[in-house]
């Protein structure tokens, strides 16, 4: 159990940023799964690698994840003033967002509901 008020352990733990250049989609219109096969095959590889892999996926998320990652990347050059050549995806990840819902009329008067799902999506770079 940890020691102090709550608030205090609270703040001791936001004092701590990370300063890691990152990029962060909201409402991306992609299911979290089909978003997480993108994110699997290009974890842990360098920029250039993730960027043809992503250039030559079929999949449709690989085009959102794409400009996410040159967004990163952008952020890394103009915030941090680190070289592209040596950077990573230290982290990438999806995350549940909200759930549209909409109805498809069916025989017989039935209604079925039909669930366009949405993620966020965050990829976080580091240096080598």
């Amino acid at each position: 159990m940890a020691k102090g008020h709550r608030s205090k352990i609270k703040r001791e733990r936001n004092a701590v940023k990370d300063t890691r250049p990152s990029a962060k989609l909201s409402y991306a219109r992609v299911p979290v799964q089909k978003a997480c096969f993108v994110l699997d095959a290009i974890r842990g590889k360098n920029v250039d690698e993730a960027l043809g892999i992503l250039m030559y996926s079929p999949r449709y998320a690989s085009s959102v994840i794409k400009k996410l990652v040159e967004s990163a990347v952008a952020n890394a050059e103009n915030n941090n003033n680190l070289d592209p050549s040596y950077l990573y995806i230290a982290e990438c990840y999806a995350s549940d967002g909200p759930i549209m819902k909409r109805i498809k009329p069916r025989a017989q008067g039935r209604a079925y509901r039909i669930e366009k799902r949405m993620s966020h999506i965050t990829v976080i770079l580091d240096e080598r």
